[in-house]
């Protein structure tokens, strides 16, 4: 029979990400990771494998876990709601921004950055992630939608696209020293240019002579 394993697996999966995290991929070695974490190279080997399946572990750790923050603020429920739930999303990642006075940014962001051209398993996991986090917002802005607090000619899926690129680029602004009332103003320009009723059709139409190359009005 195998003998257990005599450490905390999740405790040392913690302490390969913090180093991971504070020094990249390429800027880290097995040697550190095993100073970090108090075991032997050996032992690592044995219970995650190389450098790369660790990182692995650790990204796709990380990236089931941006996941899990935004369900657990996007979680469906009546639809004269859904408007909140996206406004406590989008102000929780830029206050998650503020307070990162480390600037170490998000290991997602830092991960994909470095690794998805040369490493397809990075690549699809950071895919799947935000594919998920699209399909939340989206919900949630549908939900709006038949509320009546967004108009229902917009687009779920475009203004989706654009929250999310909102909440990912408040965490690279922030990275780079933007001071965090500057990134709460995000956060509250984001939400206040999402189309009321009223302003659907323009909205649409700016849109759609964007796209064509025609001068709106």
């Amino acid at each position: 029979m195998p003998r257990p394993r005599a450490f905390d697996e999740r405790h040392v999966l913690e302490q390969a990400r913090e180093q991971f995290w504070a020094t990249g991929y390429a800027g880290t070695r097995m040697d550190d990771i095993a100073q970090a974490t108090g075991l032997g190279k050996g032992s690592l080997y044995g219970a995650f494998g190389d450098k790369g399946k660790l990182f692995h572990r650790v990204f796709g750790d990380w990236c089931a876990a941006v996941v899990e923050v935004a369900e657990g603020r996007l979680t469906g429920g009546p639809d004269s709601e859904a408007m909140a739930r996206i406004s406590e999303y989008v102000h929780l990642m830029a206050e998650n921004t503020a307070s990162d006075t480390e600037r170490r940014g998000c290991l997602l962001a830092k991960g994909a950055a470095e690794l998805a051209q040369q490493d397809p398993t990075v690549a699809a996991r950071s895919a799947e992630t935000m594919t998920a986090l699209l399909t939340l917002l989206r919900t949630e802005i549908s939900a709006a939608q038949r509320h009546g607090d967004i108009d229902s000619t917009a687009d779920p899926e475009s203004l989706a696209a654009l929250l999310l690129t909102v909440v990912r680029g408040i965490e690279a602004v922030g990275k780079a020293g933007l001071p965090p009332d500057t990134l709460r103003n995000i956060a509250d320009t984001a939400l206040a240019v999402l189309p009321r009723p009223e302003e659907g059709r323009r909205f649409l139409r700016a849109g759609l002579d964007r796209r064509s190359g025609t001068p709106s009005s």
